[in-house]
C-alpha cells in the first residue's frame, strides 16, 4: 500500500459517520443510490488528520475544500464554522483524541433521476465524515516506497481540472492499476507536456545538488503538504523551485521523496527498478521530516 500502509485498529468496527449531521454506526452509514456522488462522481472531497487533539492544518484544509466547491459551482450549504464543528462534534462522538484520519466528502445531494445536469436536483447537499483511528506505518517513513514511471498522463483543466480535489478519480485509479502492474507502490504521473507532474495519490519531490525541486503545480492537487514542505524550505534556508523537468532529471537526482497528509513526508529508495539515493532515505528528506514533525507538533501545541 506503500505511503497509505496502516497499522489496523479494531476499535475502527464501531466508529461512528456523520451523514448529514445525524450519527450512524459504521456498518449502518449509507447513501442513497439518487446520490450525485455515487451517480456521477459529483463532488469534493478533503482528508483531515487529528493529532493531540488538534485538527493539523485546518483552515488550509477547509480553503481546499471551499475552493473546490465553488470550481465546481456546488454550494456546500453550510459554513466553514458549520463544517468545522460537525467535524469535531464526530471525533468528540467517537472519543478520538490522537491518530485519526478523518475523511470528508461533500456531494451535490440527490438527483430525482439519474440525469447529469447539475441543476437537476431535488435535495440538499449530501455530507459525510468518516472518521478512522488510521496510524501511518512509521517503518515506511525509514524504508521508503518503490516509485515507477506511469503511461497516464495528468490532463489539463480544460478536460478535467487537476487542481481540485473532486470525487471523480479515474485518472489516478487508471495511474494506480498501472503502477501496480510495473511492480511500483506509486506512479509517478507526467504533465500534458511531458514533464514531471505528481504521484497518483501522493506529490513529488527530487533533490538535486542540495536544491529540493517539484513541479510548477499547474497540473496537480494544490497539496497542503507540500506547500508546508515548500515554507519549511524556505524558512530554513534551503533552496526550493517549482519548475517543469523531466524523467532524466529524476533519473540523475540524488534523492527523492512523496508527501501527503496522511503519511507527511516518505522517501522514495527504488525508480523505474533502480536505486534512489544508493537505496536508502536521503539525508535531506531526513532533516525535513523532522523539520515537519516540529512544524505539525507546534500547530498541536505539544
Amino acid at each position: 500500500m506503500g505511503t497509505h500502509e496502516y497499522e489496523n485498529d479494531p476499535r475502527n468496527e464501531n466508529v461512528l459517520i456523520s451523514i448529514n449531521g445525524e450519527m450512524f454506526p459504521r456498518g449502518d452509514a449509507k447513501v442513497s443510490v439518487f446520490d450525485s456522488g455515487f451517480l456521477l462522481g459529483d463532488g469534493v472531497w478533503e482528508s483531515f488528520r487529528l493529532h493531540n487533539g488538534t485538527l493539523v492544518f485546518l483552515e488550509d484544509h477547509l480553503d481546499r475544500l471551499f475552493h473546490g466547491a465553488d470550481a465546481l459551482s456546488m454550494d456546500p450549504g453550510r459554513s466553514r464554522g458549520e463544517i468545522s464543528n460537525e467535524i469535531m462534534r464526530v471525533v468528540q462522538a467517537n472519543g478520538m483524541h490522537d491518530e485519526v484520519h478523518l475523511r470528508l466528502i461533500l456531494s451535490r445531494g440527490l438527483k430525482p433521476t439519474p440525469y447529469q445536469a447539475p441543476w437537476v436536483i431535488s435535495s440538499p447537499p449530501t455530507m459525510v465524515i468518516i472518521p478512522e483511528y488510521k496510524r501511518a506505518n512509521p517503518q515506511r517513513a525509514v524504508d521508503g516506497i518503490s516509485l515507477v514511471t506511469v503511461d497516464i498522463r495528468r490532463g489539463s483543466s480544460e478536460v478535467q481540472d487537476p487542481r481540485i480535489n473532486s470525487l471523480s478519480k479515474h485518472n489516478c485509479i487508471a495511474a494506480c492499476i498501472d503502477a501496480a502492474s510495473k511492480g511500483g507502490e506509486e506512479g509517478l504521473m507526467l504533465d500534458p507536456h511531458g514533464f514531471v507532474s505528481t504521484c497518483n495519490s501522493t506529490h513529488f519531490f527530487m533533490v538535486k545538488d542540495g536544491e529540493v525541486w517539484t513541479s510548477t503545480g499547474e497540473f496537480c492537487l494544490d497539496g497542503i503538504t507540500r506547500r508546508k514542505v515548500l515554507g519549511l524550505c524556505q524558512e530554513n534556508g534551503i533552496p526550493s523551485y517549482e519548475r517543469n523537468f523531466d524523467l532524466s532529471d529524476v533519473r540523475s537526482a540524488d534523492e527523492a521523496f512523496v508527501t501527503g497528509t496522511f503519511a507527511g513526508l516518505t522517501p522514495v529508495v527504488s525508480f523505474d527498478g533502480e536505486p534512489m539515493s544508493d537505496g536508502s532515505r536521503g539525508p535531506l528528506c531526513e532533516r525535513l521530516q523532522g523539520l515537519y514533525i516540529d512544524l505539525v507538533e507546534g500547530e498541536c501545541g505539544d
